[in-house]
C-alpha cells in the first residue's frame, strides 16, 4: 500500500513562530499536519455542550492553504477532560461522550483524513486504564466511541492510538485482541496508531512484526507521535545512534505494506518531553534552530 504522508504535529501557540512555520508548510517536508491540543475535549467542549472551534480552524485553515493533510487528535481520552469527576450513570455519559464525538467531528466533516478517536485505553500490563469512561461505561465505549464517529463523518479513517505498542508485548498484544473482537462485531476501525514513543538505543527490535501482526487483522498502521529521545547532551554518538534508530523505524513502515504513514510530535523547543524526562529530549530529526542532525539523512534513505 502507498505511504501517504511523513507529517508532523503542531500547535496553536507555535504558528506565531515564522521559521518553525516555514519549516512546517514546506510540503517537501510535511504532507500532514496533526493538531497536538486543540482537538483535544477540554479546547472544544470545555464546558459541557459549549464547543468552541477557533484554535482547531486555525490549523485546518494552514493545512488546507498548503494542501496537508490532518489528522484529527483525539475524541475520547482519559486526559485533558473536563468531565471526568462528572459522576453521571452510565446512560448520561454514553450520550455525552456520543455527543461530543458528534459535534466534533461534524464539524470537520469532510476535512479530516484520520481521526484517533481512542487515545491510550490500556495499562502497560494490557488491562484496561482506569477512566470515566471505563469505570461507567465498560468494555462496551470503544465500540459505541467508533461508532458515533462512524456516523458522523463516513468518509474518515477511524483509529485507536496509543504508546508502548511499538514492538511485541503485553499492551500491543490487548491492542491487538481489543481490534480483533471490535471488528468482529463490526465495529468500524480503520486503523491503529503507534505512537512511537521511543529512546535511543532502546528502539524494539520486534516492530515490524508487531505492525505486521496488526497489519494482519485488515486494517492500516499508522506511526502518530514519533519522537526518538536521548539523555543530554545530544553528542555524536548519541546523534549516530538516533540516525540508526529512526532509519530502523522508517525501514520498519516501509516494509509492512498497511503503515501508511510517519507523523513526527513537537519540535524540540516546543517539546514537551524535558518536562516529563529531565535530563532528556533532542528527540527530532531537527535541533532547536531546525538545522537537520544526522537522523534526517537516515530517514530519507530508508524512505527513497
Amino acid at each position: 500500500m502507498e505511504k501517504l504522508y511523513f507529517g508532523s504535529a503542531t500547535d496553536n501557540p507555535e504558528l506565531t513562530d515564522a521559521q518553525y512555520c516555514t519549516l512546517l508548510s514546506n510540503t517537501k517536508e510535511f504532507g500532514q499536519i496533526t493538531p497536538g491540543n486543540s482537538m483535544k475535549w477540554d479546547a472544544t467542549e470545555g464546558t459541557r455542550n459549549t464547543f468552541t472551534f477557533a484554535k482547531d480552524e486555525a490549523i485546518l485553515a494552514l493545512a488546507e492553504r498548503n494542501g496537508q493533510k490532518v489528522r484529527g487528535h483525539t475524541l475520547v481520552w482519559h486526559s485533558q477532560l473536563p468531565i471526568s469527576n462528572g459522576g453521571f450513570d452510565n446512560a448520561t455519559l454514553i450520550s455525552i461522550m456520543e455527543n461530543h464525538i458528534t459535534e466534533v467531528v461534524k464539524k470537520w466533516k469532510g476535512r479530516i483524513l484520520h481521526w484517533d478517536v481512542l487515545n491510550e485505553i490500556f495499562n502497560e500490563d494490557g488491562t484496561w486504564r482506569s477512566s470515566v469512561f471505563y469505570n461507567t461505561i465498560g468494555e462496551a465505549f470503544p465500540g459505541i466511541a467508533f461508532r458515533a464517529a462512524r456516523a458522523a463523518d463516513p468518509s474518515a479513517k477511524l483509529y485507536i492510538n496509543d504508546y508502548n505498542i511499538d514492538g511485541t508485548g503485553a499492551k500491543s498484544t490487548a491492542m491487538y485482541n481489543l481490534v480483533k473482537k471490535l471488528l468482529a462485531e463490526g465495529v468500524p476501525v480503520d486503523g491503529i496508531g503507534v505512537q512511537a514513543h521511543l529512546i535511543v538505543g532502546n528502539v524494539p527490535s520486534t516492530m515490524q512484526n508487531n505492525w505486521a501482526r496488526f497489519a494482519s487483522l485488515g486494517v492500516d498502521i499508522a506511526i502518530t507521535e514519533l519522537g526518538i529521545r536521548m539523555t543530554f547532551p545530544a553528542d555524536a554518538a548519541g546523534l549516530s545512534q538516533q540516525a540508526d534508530d529512526y532509519k530502523n523505524v522508517a525501514t520498519a513502515c516501509i516494509n509492512v505494506p498497511r503503515c501508511i504513514g510517519i507523523s513526527r510530535f513537537h519540535p524540540y523547543k516546543y517539546s514537551w518531553i524535558p518536562a516529563i524526562f529531565p535530563g532528556q529530549g533532542a528527540a527530532l530529526p531537527w535541533d532547536e534552530d531546525m538545522v537537520v542532525k544526522p537522523a534526517y539523512a537516515a530517514i530519507a534513505g530508508a524512505l527513497t
